[in-house]
């Protein structure tokens, strides 16, 4: 098994290289650059505009200044941002376990209520209780997450239910250790439920949808044929064959996420990545996109990871030698 995951990881080098570097190329195509913007102000003289370009290192090349990028991030150097002159590692390192905090909260949300209720929908398929549920799904699906966002925004707002914008409350500093923990808990909830709502009816569908699949399987009807008992078949044969397809789109869940928290962050106000990334991407501050991308593509090396490692334990016909 380690030895497994270790030359799968060595498979994901050369594509996160190859992101990382088309990413680059990408955002110097776009014209100008951070210093741009400076040109307009009289006060600043060209010269200087150039002396910073210089030592930024935008003056050389793009392939130059990719290998230059990549020499300092093998010592685990990312960067200084333009925007905020420090260095990108500390700005991210505040706002990276904010984001992975509501990543992983909403997914494991999602998933503990989407997978039990598409089985329970196979099951009932045709009844009135998976009608009910398929049309809240739809629901789901057709609402955007910024709509949700503002939606439960201005319910929080009115109800003064769940408390809207940052991680803490003013009596945070004199709190208990487990009274900080439930306070985070709660200004977590606002925008974890907007990314559970906007994902679990995609997810309720494709469970749904596999089980059914596998329902109508000879081995099932051979199962019900021994007289085995509906409780057995679903359980041990049923839901060892529909979770495959499920656990193959985990991989690619930690990354999304990360992708489509951002815009939720900014209307919550949860103090993530999303504006950092967005300001960013707007002012051209180079190393700083390029580390959101760097660590957008690990976080996909790791799910896949995750994913490949869980169907080899889930199902016997793909488990590793």
């Amino acid at each position: 098994m380690k030895r497994y995951i270790f030359f799968r990881f060595l498979q994901f080098i050369p594509l996160l290289l190859g992101m990382t570097f088309i990413s680059f190329v990408i955002i110097q195509m776009a014209p100008g650059d951070y210093f741009t913007q400076m040109q307009m102000n009289p006060e600043v003289s060209p010269q200087t505009i150039e002396n910073l370009r210089r030592t930024f290192g935008l003056d050389r090349p793009v392939v130059i200044q990719y290998f230059y990028w990549l020499k300092n991030l093998l010592h685990l150097n990312l960067g200084v941002s333009f925007s905020y002159h420090i260095p990108v590692s500390f700005l991210i390192k505040q706002k990276l376990k904010n984001t992975l905090a509501l990543s992983i909260f909403s997914i494991f949300l999602t998933w503990l209520i989407a997978i039990p209720l598409g089985i329970f929908a196979a099951i009932k398929q045709g009844r009135w209780q998976e009608k009910f549920l398929s049309f809240l799904a739809y629901i789901g699906i057709s609402l955007p997450a910024f709509l949700i966002a503002m939606l439960l925004v201005f319910f929080a707002a009115r109800t003064t239910i769940l408390p809207v914008g940052g991680t803490t409350s003013v009596f945070y500093i004199g709190a208990t250790g487990w009274e900080k923990f439930i306070d985070y808990i709660k200004h977590l909830l606002l925008p974890g439920l907007t990314l559970t709502l906007a994902g679990i009816g995609g997810l309720y569908r494709l469970m749904k949808n596999n089980f059914l699949e596998v329902l109508g399987a000879p081995y099932i009807i051979a199962a019900y044929a021994k007289g085995l008992p509906p409780s057995k078949v679903y359980l041990k044969h049923t839901l060892r064959n529909a979770i495959n397809p499920m656990i193959t789109i985990f991989g690619y869940t930690l990354s999304s996420v990360l992708s489509g928290a951002a815009l939720v962050e900014i209307i919550t106000g949860w103090p993530g990545m999303g504006r950092l990334i967005l300001d960013a991407v707007l002012s051209q501050d180079l190393y700083l996109v390029m580390a959101s991308l760097l660590i957008g593509g690990f976080l996909l090396i790791i799910g896949n990871l995750i994913a490949d490692i869980l169907i080899a334990f889930a199902d016997p016909r793909v488990r590793l030698r």
